[in-house]
């Protein structure tokens, strides 16, 4: 799988550093892996802000496993601050842990840090439902969790299923008896956050439809190996089915790769949708493999940055909301993905985060994190 950003950018697989000793300083407990394309662009984007920032940036990667996620925690929290004067060589402790809710982990490693003097935000996840009986609200409970910043995943899920089936209908899909477009979602996970809202975006879609059905949802966890076992049995019990949507591009993949076993061609006789932005779902959407794409949330740790920066310069992001979605998808067409290529993939010239920061841009009255502006 290619990374969205190049080979030069994705500098090693473990743990970055980034920016001089004495900067701000960042631990980014990162819940994929380094070689899945999604969770090594949203570390490489985190880069480049920090960068921009004049930010310290260490990443350590949990390898989508919640033990991992509690244990690199524990070891952040146990290091000695970098004040003290019996500190050990680096690595001292970080100013500031950013951390995801995935496989619900986030009031797990809140109790982990609380007490160790770090402050904490959440990013791409965070905490809702039931959870918040544990954790409250930010700055409350745990006083050093300063906020979170999601991107509006709901919108992700109706973009792409709505997409998916405009496009499906303009090529004319095969019906059911019923007169009814059958539509298959491999979702990502049952307890995300964003999955669950990426989900009740994709059925949104669905009922305003109202000639499609939703014949039935599996969970691929992410994976494009379990994406394709499940589609393959997927397309033989509902042999009408013609539309798949996916949580992500990899479970669209193997959607897709199991179509193609099957003797199929997708874009001409099955229809498929996913989300991200790596380099082989724009070309599945050049060549019409994939019908529908939407992304621009692995900004999310980058823009994450900015509003860290910015409390740290004296200027709190509270005004705002502690807790704040935002829109970040763009539905990708031919062109939109071409200017993509062209703006964050040149390394001639990096992206520049300054611009974004309140504290060095005191006019600036609100946070604008869509991606379309970095597409200009």
């Amino acid at each position: 799988m290619a990374n969205l950003f190049p080979r030069w950018f994705v500098m090693g697989l473990g743990l970055w550093w980034f920016g001089p000793a004495w900067a701000m300083s960042v631990a980014f407990i990162n819940p994929g892996k380094p070689d899945e394309a999604y969770w090594a662009s949203a570390s490489a984007a985190m880069a480049q802000a920090a960068r921009s920032l004049g930010v310290t940036l260490e990443v350590h990667y949990a390898h989508r496993d919640h033990v991992q996620a509690l244990t690199l925690a524990r070891q952040l929290a146990a290091r000695a601050p970098a004040s003290s004067p019996s500190s050990p060589t680096p690595p001292v402790r970080p100013d500031y842990v950013i951390f995801s809710n995935d496989y619900g982990t986030g009031p797990e490693v809140l109790r982990i840090l609380e007490g160790s003097g770090i402050r904490s935000f959440m990013v791409f996840s965070a905490v809702h439902g039931r959870s918040r009986e544990e954790t409250g609200a930010p700055r409350t409970r745990h006083r050093l969790w300063l906020g979170s910043l999601e991107p509006q995943a709901e919108e992700a899920g109706y973009l792409t299923a709505r997409a998916l089936i405009a496009r499906a209908k303009a090529a004319g899909a095969a019906r059911a008896a019923d007169g009814k477009l059958q539509l298959l979602a491999i979702a990502g996970d049952r307890s995300t956050p964003s999955s669950i809202a990426r989900n009740a975006g994709m059925e949104r879609a669905v009922a305003e439809a109202k000639d499609v059905v939703l014949v039935q949802q599996v969970f691929g966890d992410w994976r494009r190996d379990k994406a394709a076992e499940q589609a393959a049995w997927l397309y033989q019990r509902y042999p009408a089915a013609r539309l798949v949507w996916a949580g992500n591009d990899l479970m669209a993949f193997g959607a897709m790769d199991a179509w193609r076993a099957r003797g199929g061609q997708p874009g001409k006789d099955a229809w498929f949708s996913g989300i991200n932005t790596s380099e082989e779902a724009f070309a599945s959407l050049r060549s019409g493999a994939l019908s529908a794409l939407a992304g621009g949330h692995f900004m999310t740790g980058a823009w994450a940055l900015v509003m860290l920066f910015d409390y740290a310069h004296g200027v709190d992001f509270e005004a705002q909301g502690l807790e704040q979605q935002r829109p970040m998808f763009v539905l990708f067409d031919a062109r939109l993905a071409q200017r993509f290529a062209q703006r964050l993939l040149d390394p001639a010239h990096p992206l520049d985060f300054r611009p974004y920061s309140k504290a060095l841009n005191p006019r600036r009255q609100h946070y604008d994190f869509s991606l379309l502006p970095l597409l200009q």
